[in-house]
């Protein structure tokens, strides 16, 4: 199930857990990472609206199914995130966001503390820098960009099968995922991480609780790369899954759930 709204005269696609939206009740915004949509929240998003909350897994604009144009910093991002719950008529929300989404999240609830009751960021690191060479070949709309994401945001053991989901392909259905994003969206979005310097200081004015979900197998944001970023939050704790790389919630869909349970009791 899903709604539609409409941001700055755009349409905005939510897919809400297969139950009606219901803003009354406890509501969590989803927020995906670069080059991908809101599909790779299906799993948890169903829990959560099945389990007493509202649930808004959102397509960027210019990704999924949302209208364009591309937003092209984090800036733009964080305050697109708050003009989505005003469109649901929303007055706060929990913000879980994966990857490049967590870095809007971070930027919201810094620049809307009263909008923002408490944030989880998956398979994050502040900063986010990107590789020249995934920047230059995403530029240039090289297949060579989604191929690097695909084998380095993924750990050893994703990349051998054995997946718990029967038939499920882990990378295939990775890559196909960033494929689907179109032309100049992977690009659009790895720079937005890579140009996103003042991260740290709107962590220090997150006012809220926060929680960090990492994986230890985690070659794109590994869980070092979040020091700075712990020491920032001022209210933070931390869910370590074993033997996760970066596309957690595809990789260790129950463990991911488990972790954002415990995050948004």
């Amino acid at each position: 199930m899903a709604m539609e709204l409409k941001v700055d005269g755009h349409k905005v696609f939510a897919a809400t857990g297969g139950k009606d939206f219901d803003p009354q009740l406890p509501v969590i915004l989803f927020v995906h990472g670069a080059s991908m949509n809101r599909t790779v929240w299906s799993a948890q998003a169903r829990y959560f609206a099945h389990h007493g909350h509202a649930v808004l897994a959102v397509d960027l604009p210019g990704h999924g199914n949302s209208e364009g144009p591309l937003l092209p910093n984090i800036e733009a991002m964080a305050d697109w995130l708050i003009a989505v719950l005003d469109a649901a008529g929303v007055e706060k929300a929990a913000l879980a966001g994966h990857s490049m989404g967590s870095l809007p999240v971070i930027e919201a609830a810094a620049r809307h503390p009263e909008r923002v009751e408490r944030i989880v960021l998956l398979g994050t690191a502040v900063p986010m820098p990107v590789t020249d060479a995934l920047l230059d070949n995403a530029r240039a709309n090289n297949h060579a960009a989604f191929d690097m994401v695909t084998v380095w945001g993924h750990a050893k053991s994703s990349q051998i099968g054995g997946n718990k989901a029967p038939g499920m392909w882990v990378t295939g259905g990775g890559l196909r995922l960033l494929e689907r994003g179109g032309d100049g969206v992977l690009y659009n979005d790895m720079k937005a991480c890579n140009d996103y310097t003042t991260g740290l200081e709107a962590a220090a004015k997150v006012q809220c609780p926060a929680t960090v979900i990492m994986g230890t197998g985690d070659m794109m944001t590994p869980p070092r790369g979040a020091k700075a970023l712990l020491a920032a939050l001022p209210d933070v704790k931390t869910i370590t899954l074993q033997g996760s790389g970066h596309m957690m919630m595809a990789e260790r869909p129950n463990e991911t759930l488990d972790a954002l349970i415990a995050a948004l009791k």
